[in-house]
């Protein structure tokens, strides 16, 4: 059974969702940076994405026969990790958002978010291309 979209596509897709996570954890702390006792969230990215993704082959199934389904990798139903942010300074309410990061975190992200889309644009245009252009 083979894969319409390559892995690189899978990849970007995945890293798309993720970045919708961040984007969430992000906006809630900025929300939340003038509630007394809040404690800012915090997702490891980097480690969600490599993850989903089965970058080190840890949940690889092999398979014994080319009909076979290949499950896991970029399929796999992986949640990242969002906590308390360790690295936080607490003010004197007891609120641990760093607004200057949060919002240096937030264009990072918006970035890296339009990227990908873009690269996944552009490979979905050449594919567009191939199919009735490029007989």
């Amino acid at each position: 059974m083979s894969n319409f979209f390559d892995k690189t596509t899978n990849a970007l897709q995945t890293s798309i969702g993720m970045r919708q996570v961040r984007q969430n954890v992000i906006n809630s702390n900025i929300a939340n940076a003038e509630t007394p006792g809040y404690q800012a969230q915090k997702m490891d990215f980097e480690d969600a994405l490599g993850r989903a993704l089965d970058i080190d082959g840890l949940r690889h199934m092999s398979t014994s026969h080319g009909d076979h389904i290949v499950v896991g990798g970029a399929t796999a139903a992986v949640r990242p990790d969002i906590y308390a942010n360790p690295e936080g300074a607490i003010n004197n309410d007891g609120n641990t958002v760093d607004l200057e990061k949060e919002m240096s975190a937030l264009s990072e992200n918006a970035i890296m978010y339009k990227a990908a889309l873009q690269l996944i644009n552009k490979k979905m245009a050449a594919l567009k291309y191939a199919a009735s252009e490029g007989r």
